[in-house]
């Protein structure tokens, strides 16, 4: 067949797995409960025991079955890739031209998408701002609104966008501690005028883990016919996230932090109703397609297909564990963190302390010492790994495999300093 027909043929929902690969054994810690469970549960991460990563915030910790699930798949595909026909048969070996619609799906449930053709599978939150920022019409005189906090993959899309058409960007003052959601809404729609085309939010801030109000952005801003795009590169996996209930125009996310999937693994979602408003920034075969626009959205050439069957390995063991499970152990730990060091005398949280507002990233500052000082008397001391975050402050994320014990431990660390 000319190439063409072999790449329509080629372009049809199958699933990740291989018939060659071991499917992982569904977790049996069904007897176990309280403490005596998430310690059973950290022996599914293959990081040693005696070290504690801190560090969700910028990469999670693989479980052991999602490394093993993209070994595996990386070896079959090199061992079996002459058995290939492109209908169906022997190894997947192109990732920019599946559908996935399994796993879109499987995506689709967990943030409460309407289905999997709302989801386009990317490689991190990067691609997904600018997806959105090169993918809309601009006019003359547009305006933009982000955050004075947001993280490079949140605004440089916007920048430059701004600077390429000569339209408006502006940015929304987020006070440090935020704890009052009421003021980050009114400092938001405070810069708005009748010429402002988009309301670009974190769902959390990188380097202060605050939680935004985005529904309520959100929902203001659809009334005045706003177009929203929230960050979610530190969401899902981390807090509720219903796309739906947000009312948010557009979502994307990193997969590598809180859900556990490997590097390389992301998603945009855009609602159906305005995903037609967006072109296409990486055009290949499906570009026009209006039946699937996940999929005319996930087409960009190429890549690493075992990246994709980690990032499905990913979402089963969230969901074995169970997302609420999981999302309230975070938060869980990131309380009693935060509750240590409002004991300490001269620490200072310079993240928020608001119910509503905080979750698994808590940053905070130590009298007297550099970040970067505490987080290696830490390592000296216990081997435990948070990360410092610049002159901003010591930046410690709390995630299913952290104990309170661990905690315990890196409050005496800075008790003593």
């Amino acid at each position: 067949y000319p190439l063409r027909r072999q790449r329509q043929m080629y372009i049809r929902d199958r699933s990740c797995s291989n018939p060659a690969i071991k499917e992982p054994q569904p977790l049996d810690l069904s007897s176990l409960s309280g403490e005596t469970y998430w310690k059973a549960l950290r022996t599914e991460f293959p990081m040693p025991a005696g070290e504690a990563y801190f560090n969700t915030g910028t990469m999670g910790a693989q479980p052991t079955r999602v490394l093993n699930a993209v070994l595996d798949n990386m070896r079959n595909n090199a061992q079996n890739i002459a058995q290939c026909d492109y209908q169906g048969n022997g190894p997947l070996l192109l990732q920019g031209y599946e559908g996935f619609n399994g796993l879109r799906t499987k995506i689709a449930q967990l943030i409460h998408a309407n289905d999997f053709k709302e989801i386009a599978l990317i490689q991190n939150a990067t691609m997904g701002m600018n997806y959105i920022s090169n993918g809309l019409d601009f006019q003359p005189g547009d305006e933009f609104i982000n955050t004075d906090q947001e993280h490079g993959g949140g605004f440089g899309g916007w920048r430059m966008a701004a600077k390429r058409y000569g339209l408006a960007y502006k940015e929304a003052h987020i006070p440090i501690p935020a704890n009052d959601p009421q003021e980050i809404f009114d400092n938001i729609f405070a810069l708005v005028t009748p010429k402002t085309k988009v309301i670009a939010v974190p769902h959390i801030l990188s380097t202060y883990g605050v939680v935004l109000p985005v529904k309520q952005i959100c929902q203001e801003a659809r009334k005045r016919g706003i177009f929203t795009v929230v960050d979610g590169a530190q969401g899902v996996g981390h807090v509720p996230v219903d796309v739906q209930d947000i009312g948010c125009d557009a979502y994307y996310s990193s997969l590598h932090k809180w859900l556990l999937a490997p590097a390389g693994n992301g998603i945009l979602y855009i609602r159906n109703e305005v995903v037609g408003d967006i072109w296409t920034v990486a055009a290949s075969y499906q570009w026009e397609n209006e039946e699937d626009h996940g999929l005319r959205l996930t087409q960009r050439g190429t890549g690493n297909v075992s990246l994709i069957v980690g990032l499905e390995a990913a979402v089963d063991f969230h969901n074995e564990v169970g997302s609420e499970k999981v999302i309230q152990r975070i938060k869980e730990l990131g309380d009693y963190l935060r509750a240590g060091l409002q004991e300490i005398s001269k620490v200072k949280i310079v993240s928020s302390v608001h119910p509503d507002m905080c979750a698994g990233i808590t940053t905070y500052l130590v009298e007297g010492m550099e970040p970067v000082e505490v987080q290696n008397e830490m390592w000296k001391r216990y081997k435990l790994q948070p990360r410092a975050a610049g002159k901003n402050g010591l930046r410690q994320s709390t995630h299913i495999y952290n104990q309170k014990e661990e905690i315990d431990k890196a409050l005496e660390v800075i008790r003593s300093v």
